[in-house]
């Protein structure tokens, strides 16, 4: 079987400015690019989640462009069902923490949960301000 890695998730946002502060300061990713999007030298922000992977925050006024995309006609700003970001389980309890004290609403764990790396003993999920919704998980080691 052929393994891939994730290269990245492009996420519909109304503000990309507002979306990177979000992810920066209750998720702790790092912002690419933020200072040439604010400049208007980027069409969007990225952020990084591990070496090989970002989260591109695209304003959705550009979804009518990308459905120009021979094909896709329709697709583009529509929100994803989740995404999905695992992580260790001190950060896990860390950013739900960091969730309920910043008045976000949060799930109740759900427990023995799939994923990419086999069973996670606790996930829960949460949204971004434009409504994506977000799952954190972690796996034993």
């Amino acid at each position: 079987m052929t393994a891939y890695e994730l290269d990245h998730v492009v996420l519909w946002v109304a503000d990309p400015v507002r979306s990177a502060r979000f992810y920066r300061e209750v998720l702790g990713l790092e912002p690419l690019r933020l200072t040439e999007f604010t400049v208007g030298e980027a069409p969007f922000v990225s952020m990084r989640v591990g070496p090989g992977t970002v989260i591109d925050l695209t304003p959705l006024s550009v979804a009518p462009t990308l459905n120009a995309v021979p094909g896709a006609a329709g697709t583009a700003g529509h929100l994803v069902n989740h995404v999905c970001l695992a992580m260790a389980e001190e950060e896990f309890e860390a950013l739900r923490g960091r969730l309920e004290a910043g008045g976000h609403r949060v799930t109740p764990d759900q427990r023995d949960s799939y994923g990419a790396r086999g069973i996670a003993p606790r996930v829960f999920y949460f949204s971004d301000p434009d409504g994506n919704v977000l799952e954190a998980r972690y796996y034993e080691e």
